[in-house]
Order: structure tokens, then sequence, then C-alpha cells
């Protein structure tokens, strides 16, 4: 299927003030809880992106009515009765897979395909289908499917042996409604979970110690349909604040939760740019060129993997020898290839990148190969001497709302062309 392409004009200096979109990795946990009330439920400022798209799909195919009104999200499950979905969407998006817990606690029942591959890695579901086993859940996996079913989920502890989000998220989801207490230890502690609790606890869950490595559930007997703000996405302001440092200019990133950032701004302070924060914004200045830095994804509150790719962008031009080390996804180097088009000195030995820094980046023809190595190649282009072409940019559409008009504002030169030709 043809994708359009960015033609971007490089050394633009960014400046002025840009907006974070609600989070993608927040929001589509949200979408699967609102399958565990009868009701409508109200998200606000939840992003208008593919993979949000796609889970709409899913919820649609279950029965649910969604619509968009205006800045709301109006999810109404009270029609939910299928337990089944059809594999064509399951395919289109790992995320999918978090409709397993809400289901599974709604009606006791659901069969759905695994869901599609991962070109960063892969992501096993052995964890969720391990907790949900602990809960009294049969489940059967044959010839690509997941089968579960349960007459009454019981609390129980479960300790997961990585702590996987989308593990995390599902047994909260559907320890709810569980009968008596589950503990889930070695969660996962990313601002998404926090944000999945307190979308619950509005819907009347007793859940308590989100963004710490122990959650306790206490089950429910019945949900109530609530309205709920997502909160802004902490990947989309972290490339906003690499964009800002790559193109020496002075840029003010709003809708912002900044202890989330604290990585990202750790990082960029140590390499020589000015971060500022107040409440809900950081200003992030370029003082010249950066200083080369060693990085290491780790879980949160590590530094993300989803940042991995801008940084190595950064990197690409910073003083210096820099190394990356890459704990989380084995496939996550595939925008290697695309910045050393461009100009860019790096060695891989294994998970490590070492990056050798440039004076400057070159234009090139290049394309994305995933959601944050197209945010990198993005990063790079706007860099660059001369312009780039930026093919295959649905990959980007499945994580940055409005990229090209937001960065525009700024000063950036950027086009979106359609697959036709046309602007």
């Amino acid at each position: 299927m043809p994708m359009d392409r960015y033609v971007i004009t490089g050394k633009q200096r960014l400046e002025g003030k840009i907006r974070t979109s609600g989070a993608k990795n927040a929001s589509l946990p949200l979408l699967a809880a609102s399958l565990l009330v009868e009701g409508k439920s109200t998200l606000l400022d939840i992003p208008r992106l593919a993979d949000i798209f796609s889970m709409i799909e899913v919820l649609e195919n279950l029965g649910a009515k969604v619509d968009f009104q205006g800045e709301a999200l109006i999810v109404d499950s009270t029609d939910v009765s299928r337990w089944e979905v059809e594999e064509t969407l399951m395919r289109q998006m790992r995320a999918s897979n978090l409709i397993l817990g809400p289901l599974l606690a709604r009606n006791g029942r659901v069969r759905l395909s695994k869901p599609g591959g991962c070109a960063i890695g892969s992501r096993p579901m052995d964890q969720h289908i391990k907790g949900l086993k602990e809960m009294g859940v049969k489940v059967k996996e044959r010839h690509g499917y997941i089968e579960a079913s349960v007459d009454q989920l019981k609390g129980a502890g479960i300790y997961l042996d990585v702590p996987s989000v989308g593990a995390t998220e599902n047994l909260m989801m559907a320890a709810v409604l569980a009968k008596g207490t589950t503990t889930i230890y070695n969660a996962a502690r990313e601002p998404e979970i926090i944000d999945l609790q307190n979308f619950l606890n509005k819907m009347g869950a007793k859940i308590r110690g989100a963004g710490m490595d122990v959650i306790r559930i206490e089950g429910v007997d019945k949900l109530y349909p609530t309205e709920h703000t997502v909160i802004p996405d902490r990947i989309e302001a972290g490339t906003h604040m690499v964009a800002a440092v790559m193109t020496q200019g002075d840029v003010e990133i709003t809708n912002v939760i900044p202890e989330h950032l604290e990585p990202v701004s750790a990082k960029l302070r140590q390499a020589g740019a000015d971060v500022s924060i107040g409440d809900d914004y950081i200003r992030v200045k370029s003082k010249g060129r950066i200083k080369g830095l060693d990085c290491k994804t780790m879980p949160h509150p590590g530094f993300p993997t989803d940042m991995q790719p801008q940084f190595m962008a950064l990197l690409s031009i910073a003083e210096g020898t820099s190394i990356i080390t890459e704990t989380i996804f084995e496939n996550r180097f595939q925008h290697v290839d695309e910045l050393r088009r461009m100009g860019a000195h790096i060695t891989l030995e294994g998970r490590t990148a070492v990056i050798r820094g440039v004076d400057t980046l070159e234009g090139a023809f290049v394309e994305a190969t995933d959601l944050r190595a197209g945010a990198a190649l993005f990063l790079a282009a706007l860099s660059a001497e001369d312009a780039t072409v930026l093919e295959k940019i649905g990959h980007i559409d499945r994580g940055y709302e409005n990229l090209a008009e937001k960065y525009r504002n700024l000063g950036a030169k950027v086009l979106r062309v359609s697959s036709e030709g046309s602007v």
C-alpha cells in the first residue's frame, strides 16, 4: 500500500511554542478499559492517530459505539456482547491485545488471534497469560489464537518476570471486577499505568500503587461510566525537545508533565542544552553544538527506549563520540542504516551503537521503518544540509498528530506529499 512522504528542507531554526497531544500509549488502555462498563465513557484529548483509529475499529467490532464529538471521544459500551475479534483487526496493532483483560472481566470469555508482529522486537504475551491463569482463567493457545474463559475471576498474587507494561495493564483491568484482592509484583511503573489507575478508580475501582513496583487491586462488583482527560504524550514532548536542540532553536513545549520527562531533560542538560521547567511546560534552548553522551535504555523511570532513535539522530551531530545501549528491544537499530545515508558515522556492536559525531548531516532519500525511527529521521532532516525526502511516513502517523503543521508553526519547511503526488 503506498504511503505519503515528507519533503523537508533543513537548517531552519525552530522557535516558538508547540503543544503536546494526548498520550497514545495512555489512550489505548483507556479505550480498552471503557469495555468494563455499560454506558458512555467520555475521554478528552485523545489524539487522532492511526493506532487510535485501529483500536476504535476493534471496539466497534465488539459492539461498542465510538464517536468523536468535538474534543471528546464518547465510547458507549452498552451493547458489547461479542467476545471474539476479527483476525484482520487484531493483526493491525499490538495494543489490541489490551482487550483481553476487560473482556474476560465483562463476559468471562474471549477468543482473539495473537496480535500482529512488531518491527522493533518481539513482545510475547506469556506474562499476560501467566497472570490470568493465576486468576483462574483457562487459556488455550492454538493455530495462532488465544481462547480464554472463566466463570469468576479470583484475586491472586502475580509476580511478573519482567515489568511488562501491557501485562500490567491487562491484569489491572481484569482484576478490578475479580472476587478478592489481586497484587501485581514487579509491575511496570510507566506514567501510563498511573493514568489507567486514575481512570479505573474514577469508575469505582479500588486500585493503589500504580507508579510503584507493587500494585494492589481490590475487586468490586460493578463499575460506572465516567469522564477522564488523558495525560500528555511524554515521547512526543521529548521529540520536540530534541528538535529544539538539533535546529539550534528555542522552543517552549506546552501541555507536558515535566516529571515524566526527567530522564530526557537530564540528558539534554548533560549534553549542554538549556532546559527550563514550568508547571506544565518545558523550554529548551540550544547553546551551540552539544557534547557527546552515553545513554542506556531502561524501564521507567530510566531512559525510555521510545526516545533512543531520536537521541541517536541528535548524537550524530554531537561533538566527540557517544555510546547508546539498547536493553529493551532487540531490533531497535533499524534507523541506523538510514542515518548513515545522511552522513552519520555509527558502528553497531550487538545492542550497542557507537556514534562518532559529524559537523552536519546531509539531505537524502530515506524511509521510516517504524514509528520512532521515523521520528529520528524527521529530526535528522530538520538539521541536515539541503532537502530530505522521508518515505513511508504512515509509520509516523501512528504516534504523532499533525506533525508537519505543528513544525511549520515553529518555522520548519515541511511538505507532506501524498502517494498520488499532490501536496
